[in-house]
């Protein structure tokens, strides 16, 4: 079932989603430690309470991000997935995490009845937005993933994990400092957020929600509740640009074989896990305004749904409860 909401006037400015984790203004001593670094063309962020000393946690972390980057970055032309790219049509071997994220995400493509569509990374090329070159007919059941292998049907079939990748990672982070003892963090990969325990105020996590339609003075914002989960937003803040005043955005839909041309400011999805918030919200939003909503509410998702020009939002499942 769909529901509306008409944002509050609690405004925070976010790109995409945002953590409202810094101490108070004034405070003593803070209440936090934070470290942060780049990966894949963005940044990350995890914070801890004060006293952790988080910065025993860089290494570690900045190694898993590389490996995962040299694995499944597109843009990197000797990752192992651009070698997968550039190999002919059979089976060819691939790493266990590039094997494992292409299984997840073919399964995904599978129950979003290929709104998420890993194999139109030519098409995004071909609107501006990436470095992909292959066939510009996206067919998703033309690949498979194994235990240690990959294979496609056509040699012209490719791999795009780029709407999967950031929450992978970010599961991945997260499960990196709970093996070292972290019981309460928020880690935050390129505006995908995950939560553990609670802020050491003693309140929940909370995440902001960037305001980005047009129409709307003021730059409304949607705060959410994040608890133990994961939160993921895909939207066109940051990549589009305009031809005739249409917008020209970076998420394909994969039945237009064309950017997603419809209303939708973003979607956000609130998940147990980040991979599949990630997924998901790519999902969604090349679904479109009408589409997306119904195909969230089939699903089960726990997703916002941002218009542009419209003061109510439509949400799904039970994120709504979320909403401060």
């Amino acid at each position: 079932m769909t529901t509306s909401f008409r944002p509050t006037r609690r405004l925070f400015l976010a790109t995409g989603l945002t953590a409202l984790a810094a101490p108070a203004l004034g405070r003593s001593a803070p209440v936090v430690e934070v470290l942060d670094g780049r990966a894949f063309g963005s940044h990350w962020r995890v914070t801890l309470p004060a006293g952790r000393n988080a910065g025993r946690h860089r290494p570690a972390i900045e190694a898993l991000l590389a490996d995962i980057d040299a694995q499944m970055s597109p843009w990197q032309p000797d990752s192992a997935v651009s070698a997968f790219n550039a190999a002919p049509r059979g089976e060819h071997p691939a790493p266990a995490d590039l094997a494992g994220v292409t299984a997840t995400a073919l399964a995904i493509a599978a129950e979003s009845g290929g709104w998420f569509d890993p194999t139109v990374g030519p098409l995004v090329a071909h609107w501006g937005f990436g470095p992909i070159r292959g066939s510009e007919r996206p067919d998703w059941r033309g690949l498979s993933a194994g235990e240690g292998h990959l294979a496609k049907a056509e040699a012209g079939l490719t791999l795009d994990l780029c709407g999967i990748v950031k929450g992978f990672a970010l599961d991945r982070v997260v499960a990196l400092l709970e093996a070292a003892g972290e019981r309460d963090l928020l880690a935050d990969l390129g505006g995908e957020l995950a939560a553990r325990g609670r802020h050491p105020s003693g309140r929940g996590w909370s995440v902001a929600v960037e305001e980005a339609r047009r129409g709307l003075p003021g730059g409304a914002a949607a705060l959410l509740r994040l608890d133990s989960a994961a939160v993921a937003t895909s939207g066109l803040a940051a990549q589009r640009y305009e031809i005739g005043g249409q917008r020209v955005g970076h998420i394909i839909d994969p039945r237009a074989r064309a950017p997603q041309a419809g209303r939708l400011a973003s979607v956000t999805v609130a998940a147990a896990d980040a991979t599949r918030a990630d997924a998901w919200a790519t999902a969604l939003f090349a679904a479109g305004e009408v589409e997306g909503p119904a195909l969230a509410t089939r699903a089960g998702l726990d997703a916002l749904f941002l218009i542009d020009g419209e003061a109510v939002s439509v949400t799904t499942g039970s994120i709504a409860a979320r909403l401060v």
